[in-house]
């Protein structure tokens, strides 16, 4: 089984499945699109008709969508684990990921992920509801982790974490707490320190390079 992905310092979306696959032990190949590529929409059309990365190849099945690479991973590997066990807990973890899957764009236009940066902006009311609202989710965890065991959910979340990071952005006391477990999960160690060896700049990407 392979995983596309892009950049390791900027694909947010990238991030998503890679960490549920580390977390729960899943054998897999990857392999690194780098996003500024002439040719990247040709070679990636060769696996997704979305051009766009991540993308799961197992045996014949080719999943593009951030989601439902998760939900098949889930699926196919951990016998649903990648989801909460109780019906009420699961159908919520499910509502938190789609909204982060379909919102938050402020965070998302005016504070990219970049892992490799320490970063200090201005931020717009619209991004500082979007981190009272992720705060409430991250003060609600009931564990460890957002539903008590790690799910689908905290990967979802955790490429917020990292732009939290870079950007200065300061939490409550617990979704703090949260954070700061996310951040030293090793799988995310390992992500950071490929990241970290990354020489690619998406110039669009650098939010705040010239404040």
């Amino acid at each position: 089984m392979k995983l596309i992905i892009g950049n390791q310092n900027y694909s947010s979306w990238s991030l998503r499945p890679w960490l549920l696959l580390k977390h729960f032990g899943v054998e897999f190949e990857t392999e690194m699109f780098w996003l500024s590529a002439e040719n990247r929409r040709e070679k990636l059309a060769t696996y997704s008709p979305s051009c766009r990365v991540p993308v799961l190849l197992n045996d014949n099945v080719s999943v593009w969508d951030t989601l439902a690479i998760c939900e098949y991973v889930s699926e196919q590997f951990l016998a649903g684990k990648g989801w909460p066990a109780a019906i009420a807990t699961r159908a919520k973890a499910r509502a938190v990921v789609c909204e982060m899957h379909a919102g938050f764009t402020a965070i998302r236009n005016e504070l990219p992920m970049n892992c490799r940066a320490t970063r200090t902006l201005t931020l717009s009311e619209d991004v500082q509801r979007e981190i009272e609202r992720i705060d409430t989710i991250f003060s609600e965890a009931l564990g460890p982790w957002l539903f008590g065991e790690f799910t689908i959910a905290d990967c979802f979340f955790a490429p917020v974490v990292f732009r939290f990071k870079t950007y200065g952005v300061k939490l409550s006391e617990k979704a703090g707490q949260y954070g700061e477990r996310v951040l030293t999960h090793p799988a995310m160690l390992e992500w950071v320190t490929a990241a970290l060896k990354e020489t690619e700049i998406l110039h669009e990407d650098e939010a705040g390079a010239n404040a």
